[in-house]
C-alpha cells in the first residue's frame, strides 16, 4: 500500500477532513488531531511503481494547497488493481468489467475528479488507454504537470492522457467533453454530500440513449450520511461489490470498489435492472 501523508491546510475543518479521508470513521475516538506537517513537505514528489511494467509513475503532490492535491486511500487501491490486472486478468475483479465492454482497444475512460491524475495515468499504462482526467479549473496545473511527467512511459505503453476541467452538473462542460466515453473512474469522490447530487448529475449527462454507462468507484466510507448517496445512485443504477480490500490494522472497513451499471427501461418504460 502507499503511505499517504496527511496535507498542511490552513482551515481546521479542512484539515480534520484530510484526518478523515486518511484513516476513516474508525480511528478518530479519543484521539486529537495530529501536529501540522512541516511545510518543507508542501511540494512532494512521489514515485508509485506499477510492477507489471516493471517501471514507475512520478506524480507531484501539494499537500498544502488541498484535498485535490494529495493522494486518498481509494487511489492506492485503484492502482494496484489496475496493476494485478496487467498481469493477471484471470485474477483480477476488474476482468468481468472490461470484457462487458465489447471494444477492441483503446478504451476510452473518463476520471471523475482526478486530482492528482493517478489512477487515470495508471488505467492509460496498464490499459493502454485513452484516458481524460478531470477535476475543476484551479487543480489543472498540477494534473497537466504529471501528465507531462508521464508522457513518455504512457505513450511507450500504448496510451493517452488528456486533462480537462469539469464541474459536476456542469452541463455545458460535459457537452465539451463529448459522451464518447466506455469507461468512467473515480476514486475518494464520495464525503461532501452537498456534491452527492451535483455527481449523480454529471453521471446522468454522461448517459447515451442506448449505451449503457459503467462506473467504476473505489471508495472508503467514512461517515454514515454517505448511504444518501447510495440511496440516491441505486434508483438510477445497478449497484455491484467487485472489490474488498482487507481493512486496515484499528480500522472495521477497507477500501471498496463499486460498479455501477445503468438501469434500463423496459417496454413499459419503467428503469429495470440490467
Amino acid at each position: 500500500m502507499i503511505t499517504l501523508p496527511l496535507r498542511d491546510d490552513d482551515e481546521e475543518n479542512d484539515t480534520y477532513e484530510a484526518k478523515m479521508l486518511l484513516i476513516g470513521e474508525n480511528g478518530l475516538d479519543g484521539e486529537s488531531l495530529p501536529p501540522t506537517p512541516l511545510r518543507d513537505r508542501a511540494l512532494e514528489l512521489q514515485k508509485y511503481n506499477i510492477s507489471s511494467i516493471e517501471s514507475t509513475v512520478v506524480i507531484r503532490e501539494l499537500t498544502s494547497q488541498g484535498l485535490s492535491f494529495q493522494l486518498w486511500p481509494a487511489a492506492s487501491t485503484f492502482v494496484t488493481l489496475l496493476d494485478n490486472y496487467r498481469r493477471d486478468p484471470s485474477k483480477s475483479p476488474l476482468t468481468a468489467t472490461l470484457l462487458s465492454l465489447k471494444k477492441p482497444s483503446p478504451l476510452n475512460i473518463l476520471e471523475l475528479g482526478s486530482g492528482t491524475g493517478l489512477v487515470g495515468i495508471a488505467a492509460a499504462i496498464t490499459l493502454s488507454a485513452n484516458v481524460t482526467v478531470t477535476d475543476l479549473p484551479h487543480v489543472l496545473d498540477n494534473l497537466n504537470f504529471n501528465a507531462e511527467a508521464n508522457a513518455e512511459i504512457v505513450e511507450r505503453f500504448g496510451g493517452k492522457v488528456n486533462v480537462a476541467p469539469l464541474r459536476w452538473g456542469e452541463a455545458d462542460d460535459v457537452e465539451v467533453l463529448g459522451q464518447n466515453v466506455d469507461l468512467i473512474l473515480a476514486s475518494d469522490v464520495v464525503y461532501h454530500d452537498h456534491l452527492y447530487e451535483p455527481l449523480l448529475k454529471t453521471l446522468r449527462l454522461m448517459q447515451l440513449e442506448g449505451k449503457r454507462l459503467i462506473f467504476l468507484m473505489a471508495h472508503l466510507r467514512r461517515w454514515k450520511k454517505e448511504f444518501v448517496f447510495f440511496k440516491k445512485a441505486r434508483k438510477l443504477f445497478d449497484v455491484d461489490v467487485i472489490h474488498s480490500d482487507v481493512p486496515q490494522e484499528g480500522s472495521r472497513i477497507g477500501v471498496v470498489v463499486y460498479r455501477f451499471t445503468t438501469k434500463q427501461p423496459n417496454q413499459n418504460g419503467r428503469i429495470v435492472s440490467c
